[in-house]
């Protein structure tokens, strides 16, 4: 369903080769077996999108960019924001397509300009974005210089929406989105120069095991830059809702950030950081044209917005650093 030659090209040239031989068939049985009702339906509006020459792509700014070479008519724009509508909701962003701005629900580079200054420089890097949606800091990586960036995200509506936007991006830019999950990375790979978990902790069953899966994706001396939701507290607190948290069914462990931070160290990783913690606002995560459904605000006790609507703390965020031994 989708070419995956190019990244396997790349993969057999760098230390990701073992994983390499394994890919298509892996991607084989997840059309076979797990493939969306709607994905052929999606692919099909990615085909329908019009076709416009770029001049220009800007991967390093807040919103990614690209511009056309000539101005497309207003029919061809129209044509252009309705398809990209199709693949509602766009839940990472911005991004700025040929003058079609999609609004995302996240504001993706608000948590990318608190990261940036403080992990290692990714030029030349092999980069791994686990739960990457549709792929934004993925693409912010490459304008980060990084060599190859690979994204896992098994949400299939966010590969369709990668690949609307690396049609008009680029295909020759390092970046690929895969439909897997972490558990499809071939145990003990030790391969990744850093590895991105953003907002993947909360939704494990077993957030031990899913930071040991992590430090099996980095080669020794690599960096994980972790980022989920966390609470106020000292060592040993930690929240495990009863039910749901601002409405999410699967929430599980929120931990404080020095809870965190003890667990990545007793899971072998060095030279733990906490680099950024911060409350979620509605100005960072809402509802837009382009993300339609409830947000932030609906989550939220509308008398005590330092409240979930079921009495929870309001969420927070922490952004951590580690090195894997």
């Amino acid at each position: 369903m989708i070419d995956c030659s190019a990244l396997a090209t790349q993969m057999e040239k760098s230390p990701l080769a073992r994983w390499s031989a394994h890919l298509p068939a892996q991607l084989a049985a997840c059309f076979s077996q797990r493939r969306h009702g709607d994905f052929d339906k999606w692919i099909q509006q990615v085909r329908d999108l019009p076709e416009i020459t770029a001049q220009n792509t800007e991967l390093d700014r807040d919103t990614i960019r690209v511009t056309p070479a000539a101005a497309p008519p207003a029919g061809t724009l129209r044509q252009l924001e309705a398809g990209l509508k199709q693949l509602h909701p766009w839940r990472k962003g911005p991004y700025e397509i040929h003058g079609v701005r999609i609004d995302s629900e996240w504001r993706s580079d608000w948590k990318w300009r608190r990261l940036q200054g403080e992990i290692s420089p990714l030029r030349g890097r092999l980069v791994l974005d686990v739960g990457c949606g549709n792929g934004y800091h993925c693409w912010r990586s490459a304008g980060a210089g990084a060599a190859l960036v690979i994204g896992i995200d098994p949400t299939q509506l966010f590969l369709a929406q990668f690949l609307a936007l690396k049609r008009y991006l680029g295909n020759q830019l390092p970046v690929h989105l895969l439909p897997l999950a972490i558990e499809d990375v071939p145990p003990a790979l030790r391969a990744f120069d850093t590895v991105f978990s953003m907002g993947v902790l909360y939704h494990r069953r077993s957030p031990l095991d899913h930071l040991l899966e992590l430090r099996d994706c980095l080669r020794p001396g690599g960096e994980l830059v972790l980022e989920t939701l966390v609470i106020e507290g000292a060592v040993g607190c930690v929240l495990l809702p009863s039910g749901r948290y601002a409405k999410m069914r699967n929430v599980w462990f929120i931990p404080s950030p020095q809870t965190l931070s003890g667990w990545l160290q007793r899971c072998g990783f060095r030279d733990v950081r906490i680099v950024d913690v911060c409350t979620t606002t509605t100005d960072e995560q809402r509802a837009t044209e382009w993300m339609k459904f409830e947000s932030l605000a609906d989550y939220l006790d509308p008398s005590d917005q330092s409240r979930t609507i079921e009495g929870h703390p309001a969420p927070r965020r922490a952004i951590l650093t580690a090195a894997s031994r």
